[in-house]
């Protein structure tokens, strides 16, 4: 039998890249269009812009850091930068140095359709039930891996499903990505990034132009939770609201257009420390285990799923 992953994020394809690597057949399907996950970005006036993860980190020595060495090589992904500003609700206050960031000329999700060459992966395919045995939707498969949100994992197990007892039921936290955009640049070039604190509306705002490297003048905002979770029904609302923020923050003049996607599964509350979790054939991996939350970490939970139930 195959081994079928569900969702095809950078978490669920590196689970089905280990196993494919190990020679073990494996599926993945999934309900979009096309892979990335929270890793996924949209064109906008004739350029991909990063609307989820704002890029990735490798430690030094790890495995994944392995792969990103590899991106590099091959022109896939890009060194961005080591430093962001840093801010508060009234303004610009310091720069923060930290390891460096990569960004993709041609958005991150091109990193995940990378890492699933190859893959037998099929979109467009919404799963209804994975049950004991395991099943998916009524087909046995040799393992089940749910690479997704736990609230949208467990809307997929049937009641009373082990597994179902170590999702967390507090949910996860959403976000508004806002892409706002002008004619021309109107801030600093050395302005890559900004982490903001104790802000009613804005968490960080990114220059999607420097990460990728072609200077576009166009910068995406990310909301806080708080912010996000009040403009769940309606988000395109919400956007004149932060790119009022945005503009006050930087001293920018009004954008000549904006856009906005909701995430509502953006990150966990508060990730495990264990990388993955594996039980009667169903395993669970992805954002919300082995903290913290990033694509490094979602990257190694999934690789270490598919190891272990490529040896297992």
């Amino acid at each position: 039998m195959t081994t079928t992953v569900i969702g095809a994020g950078i978490a669920g394809v590196a689970a089905a890249r280990a196993l494919h690597d190990a020679g073990r057949p494996v599926r993945v399907l999934d309900r979009g269009r096309r892979p990335g996950g929270r890793m996924s970005g949209r064109e906008l006036h004739g350029r991909v812009v990063d609307l989820g993860a704002s890029y990735l980190t490798a430690a030094e020595g790890s495995a994944f850091a392995g792969v990103v060495a590899d991106w590099l090589e091959r022109g896939l992904a890009r060194e961005w930068t080591d430093t962001f500003a840093v801010a508060g609700p009234d303004g610009l206050t310091d720069r923060k140095a930290g390891p460096m960031r990569y960004g993709a000329a041609g958005g991150l999700r091109s990193l995940v359709v990378d890492l699933a060459r190859d893959l037998d992966l099929v979109t467009g395919h919404a799963v209804q039930q994975v049950t004991a045995g395991p099943t998916v939707d009524g087909e046995p498969a040799d393992a089940v891996v749910l690479a997704l949100p736990d609230p949208q994992a467990r809307r997929l197990l049937e009641a009373g499903c082990p597994v179902e007892q170590v999702l967390d039921p507090r949910g996860w936290q959403a976000t508004l990505s806002v892409v706002l955009g002008w004619a021309h640049r109107r801030w600093d070039a050395d302005l890559h990034g900004v982490f903001v604190h104790d802000h009613p509306v804005l968490e960080w705002v990114a220059d999607d132009g420097a990460r990728r490297g072609d200077g576009a003048p166009v910068l995406v905002a990310h909301t806080t939770p708080a912010f996000a979770a009040g403009h769940l029904a309606e988000p395109g609302a919400a956007g004149p609201g932060v790119a009022a923020a945005v503009c006050a923050l930087l001293d920018l003049p009004e954008p000549d257009w904006h856009h906005v996607h909701r995430w509502t599964f953006a990150k966990p509350a508060d990730p495990r420390g264990e990388p993955f979790h594996l039980l009667d054939g169903v395993g669970l991996c992805g954002d919300g285990w082995s903290a913290p939350s990033k694509v490094e970490s979602a990257w190694t939970s999934g690789h270490l799923l598919g190891q272990q139930l490529a040896t297992g």
